[in-house]
């Protein structure tokens, strides 16, 4: 959980930049939102996780899958939420939104793979 914070702040510092001092136009307004929303879902994904390996190990893949499948959901809920309420500039919204989703899928897939590789 300590790297995706990390990440996470690397991520704030660099789009803080971009938005300062550059004139982007990839970059949305609302990515402090999204941000946010998924340093807070990859938070309690992880502690869903953690929960449920603590009695039964056999049961990881089954808990990942869920806590990937929620990921899912509740993604396509804040993305639904959001434009629903009518955001501006909704490409450029939903863009940021999926780059942001693959980035930390793939970090947590890297991550999970990582630590199974040491593990068996």
């Amino acid at each position: 959980m300590l790297r995706t914070a990390l990440v996470t702040i690397v991520l704030a510092i660099v789009f803080f930049v971009a938005e300062r001092y550059m004139q982007v136009a990839w970059l949305h307004p609302s990515w402090k939102a999204m941000l946010v929303f998924f340093i807070s879902v990859s938070f309690l994904l992880h502690r869903l996780v953690d929960l449920g390996l603590q009695g039964d190990r056999e049961q990881f893949v089954p808990m990942y899958l869920g806590a990937t499948v929620a990921r899912l959901v509740l993604s396509l809920a804040f993305v639904g939420f959001f434009l629903y309420r009518g955001v501006a500039d909704r490409r450029t919204f939903v863009f940021d939104f999926l780059v942001l989703y693959i980035f930390y899928t793939s970090f947590e897939i890297w991550t999970v793979s990582r630590n199974l590789r040491r593990d068996s």
